[in-house]
């Protein structure tokens, strides 16, 4: 190595330092969103659309997979075999859809578990959730259950492939864990493409999901019950799309944290505040009794291809923002910066858990959890401290924020985020600043 490679870092780079960063790069915040298609990709749905009015089926069906391929998931595979038909794979969580195309026919089928022998339970399940499927259907081959999704090719256009594949998809990754755990007699299948956390990973996420419940069932309980109801209620429901976003479970694990959080909305007007916020905080001391080998299971990440969630516009996030910012504001004014925090924190969580966002306001979220829980990150190993000891890296959150909307400048071109406009005095401010900022995002395409 030179001289100047040696003042000025070039040549060859640390081996562990790329190890390192390839590590970090496989760890992933939040759910999987199809909502973040780069402007080439969403022509090719457009041009899929042309082809298929214009009866050229194959080509729009073969223009349809290249839409749908993420290729930094690696998510789908299409080829063509010898005989001219085509065979594909979709990946979706712990799935695999299979199928073919020839001709004629689209198939796609994918395995939910094996049944080692007969069940008249199991059966009455398949049979009452076929009743809620608009495309798909359960089936059984041989020893396995499965799901089917089948059309007659020339009728195959991009929106019937998308809603069918995505109900296929979704449905059995979400109902081969359910199946599983109901029921003894059935066993996973095709699972093994999944990752598991590296040992350090999964310590890391272990250790916040246990201190960030107990930290939050501490504080609840130092509050008074009836006057502080609106920001126990803020609390939970924040630690549920938290845990969500930074430690993403899987499996059972995520099926619990969607459970508690239903159990809030769920009878609403039938329940007072008080009461929807017991009913949370006894689910939580639950989930503190599982072992931490049954924890560590549904620590994993695998590829996937379709959101869980829709889409919404701007405005709903929006709303969401403004409504608990201006929440917020007794919650500071009465020295309650935890509160208050956490409060803020809701109207940003809540979008990010419960829609589809576009990926410049899923970055900017991950952003804005970065400052927020700066320690969480520099133990995963992240080297960016944005906001420690009560001091913010200003040129570095205003270049990242940068860099996110630089990135789909081409698909939104008046998309911009005013960073002169950040209050860097404290992080109720910056908050509040930022979150602000988030309000006026304009994601007009034209």
């Amino acid at each position: 190595m030179g001289l100047f490679d040696k003042l000025f870092g070039l040549g060859k780079s640390d081996p562990a330092e790329v190890e390192r960063a390839a590590g970090l790069s496989r760890i992933r915040f939040g759910r999987y969103s199809d909502n973040n298609k780069s402007l080439a990709k969403t022509n090719r749905w457009y041009e899929a659309e042309d082809l298929f009015k214009q009866k050229k089926v194959e080509e729009s069906i073969v223009t349809f997979f290249d839409y749908l391929r993420d290729e930094q998931e690696d998510n789908v595979r299409l080829t063509k075999e010898a005989d001219g038909r085509y065979t594909f794979e979709i990946y979706q969580g712990t799935k695999i859809v299979k199928g073919q195309i020839d001709d004629k026919e689209f198939t796609a089928s994918v395995s939910l578990a094996r049944m080692e022998k007969n069940s008249i339970p199991v059966m009455r399940r398949l049979l009452e959730m076929n009743y809620s499927l608009y495309y798909s259907r359960y089936a059984l081959h041989e020893d396995r259950l499965c799901m089917l999704f089948d059309s007659h090719r020339d009728v195959c256009s991009p929106n019937k492939l998308y809603y069918g594949l995505k109900e296929l998809a979704t449905k059995a990754d979400k109902q081969d864990d359910l199946l599983v755990t109901d029921f003894a007699t059935l066993k996973s299948v095709d699972d093994s493409h999944v990752e598991k956390f590296p040992e350090a990973e999964s310590e890391v996420k272990y250790r916040y999901f246990r201190l960030w419940i107990e930290q939050t069932l501490k504080r609840i309980d130092e509050l008074n019950q009836d006057s502080f109801s609106g920001g126990i209620g803020y609390m939970l429901l924040s630690l549920i799309y938290r845990i969500d976003f930074m430690i993403t479970p899987e499996g059972k694990l995520l099926n619990e944290i969607e459970r508690i959080n239903n159990l809030y909305w769920s009878n609403k007007e039938e329940k007072t505040a008080v009461e929807r916020n017991q009913i949370l905080k006894d689910a939580f001391s639950k989930l503190l009794t599982w072992p931490k080998e049954e924890v560590l299971k549904y620590f994993y990440r695998a590829k996937a291809t379709f959101a869980i969630t829709a889409p919404k516009p701007h405005s709903v996030l929006a709303d969401s923002i403004r409504a608990s910012n201006e929440n917020m504001f007794w919650y500071r004014e009465n020295k309650y910066p935890d509160i208050a925090l956490q409060v803020m924190e809701y109207g940003f969580a809540y979008g990010q858990f419960s829609y589809s966002l576009p990926k410049p306001v899923s970055d900017l979220f991950r952003l804005y959890m970065h400052i927020n829980y700066g320690e969480f990150f520099q133990e995963l190993g992240f080297k960016e401290n944005y906001y420690k000891n009560e001091e913010f890296a200003v040129t570095d959150i205003k270049n990242k924020i940068q860099e996110i909307i630089r990135e789909f400048k081409d698909k939104y071109p008046h998309l911009k985020l005013d960073t002169d406009r950040l209050n860097f005095n404290n992080l109720i401010d910056f908050d509040l600043s930022f979150l602000t900022e988030i309000l006026a995002l304009n994601f007009d395409n034209k």
